[in-house]
């Protein structure tokens, strides 16, 4: 079941967040990201428990996919697509747009963003401490 997020999810999406990034909490607030009017943040739960969430921002007709994680136990069981077709689908008919950035040895994300249409239009070297990142877009008609 995918649903907004709420305050109580916070310690959960910090623990999953750290698997991208160990200073997950601290790179980003939560609870003004739940606050704002901007930001999207949505959990896949199964068996009343948050095994991945994805978080974004909306304005206007773009929107920035800024992280997708699924607990190790879960993943490939579809949650990451779900999770990604739930929040393009929120964003409405107006998205023209939807940006995201992806480590380049992150094989099994690249692969997911080009079935949903991604391209790689731009490469930022050594973006992270050990990878590049690569800049993803999808254009809809």
């Amino acid at each position: 079941m995918i649903r907004e997020a709420n305050v109580y999810d916070i310690p959960r999406i910090g623990e999953l967040g750290s698997l991208l990034n160990s200073n997950f909490s601290q790179v980003n607030d939560l609870n003004d990201m739940l606050n704002d009017n901007i930001s999207l943040v949505y959990v896949y739960e199964k068996d009343d428990q948050v095994v991945g969430f994805i978080t974004a921002t909306h304005l206007y007709d773009t929107c920035d996919i800024l992280s997708l994680v699924v607990d190790p136990n879960y993943r490939g069981k579809h949650i990451a697509t779900n999770l990604l077709n739930y929040v393009i689908s929120e964003c409405g008919e107006s998205l023209k747009l939807v940006t995201l950035e992806v480590a380049s040895k992150n094989e099994a994300a690249i692969s997911l963003y080009e079935k949903f249409g991604f391209q790689i239009v731009n490469v930022r070297k050594n973006y992270y401490h050990d990878d590049d990142a690569y800049l993803m877009a999808r254009k809809s008609e």
